[in-house]
């Protein structure tokens, strides 16, 4: 059964025992520890995998959109506050959903399972060792372990596997849904690469095999990170 770590982090002690209580209630969640300010709060999330945090905004020194803004923040984030005036400025922060208080109950299992919901895809997609591929004439289905590296080609993606090339008219976009980044990821507007085929890396290009792919910078900081730089 799925298990979704959570922290709260909110300084009002009867709003933080409600939601408290609200996350016993669900057996999907475990509840971790608690924290009345945001420092704290992220000083916990160095040493300690968290999948979702119910995050209050208005925290005294560091707010919680301060946190947000400033911190890599690798967990589902719920935010729970008395004030409306930060929504839009949440979403752009990738906020799953966005409480008000007084919240029932039913509303936070809502927010809950948005959560659920899209941890349950990002296992699918880890999982998940093969694509099937539009082309001109059928859908191909191609093992993630055998492609190389996908080439932009005008209207076309040219895909290089160990056995075969495959000319497809779908977009990068839609390539990018549907394979985890960890196995092939973006590094260009023109290209993908799979990480393991990977040869070695200088300052601006990717060797795999012969071909020398290019990495822009809009996608260079994500592709250090996927491997571990």
């Amino acid at each position: 059964m799925l298990k979704i770590k959570c922290i709260v982090v909110e300084d009002e002690p009867l709003a933080m025992e409600r939601t408290t209580n609200y996350i016993n209630k669900i057996p999907v969640l475990s509840f971790l520890n608690g924290f009345d300010n945001a420092m704290d709060a992220y000083s916990y999330l160095q040493t300690n995998q968290v999948d979702l945090i119910f995050l209050d905004i208005n925290l005294g020194e560091v707010s919680g959109i301060q946190l947000l803004e400033s911190a890599k923040i690798n967990a589902h984030i719920i935010i729970t506050t008395a004030y409306p005036d930060y929504a839009l400025k949440s979403y752009d922060l990738n906020v799953t959903d966005y409480l008000l208080k007084p919240f029932l109950f039913e509303r936070f299992l809502q927010a809950v399972d948005k959560v659920v919901q899209q941890l349950n895809t990002k296992y699918e997609s880890l999982t998940k060792d093969f694509i099937f591929v539009k082309t001109e004439k059928r859908l191909e289905k191609i093992q993630l372990n055998e492609i190389l590296f996908i080439e932009g080609m005008r209207d076309y993606r040219k895909i290089h596997c160990h056995s075969k090339k495959i000319m497809t008219l779908q977009t990068f976009s839609e390539l990018e849904k549907e394979i985890p980044p960890a196995i092939i990821c973006r590094v260009h507007k023109s290209w993908m690469v799979s990480i393991n085929q990977i040869t070695s890396v200088e300052k601006d290009s990717i060797k795999i095999k012969e071909t020398e792919i290019p990495i822009s910078d809009s996608y260079k900081k994500k592709f250090l990170e996927l491997i571990g730089i």
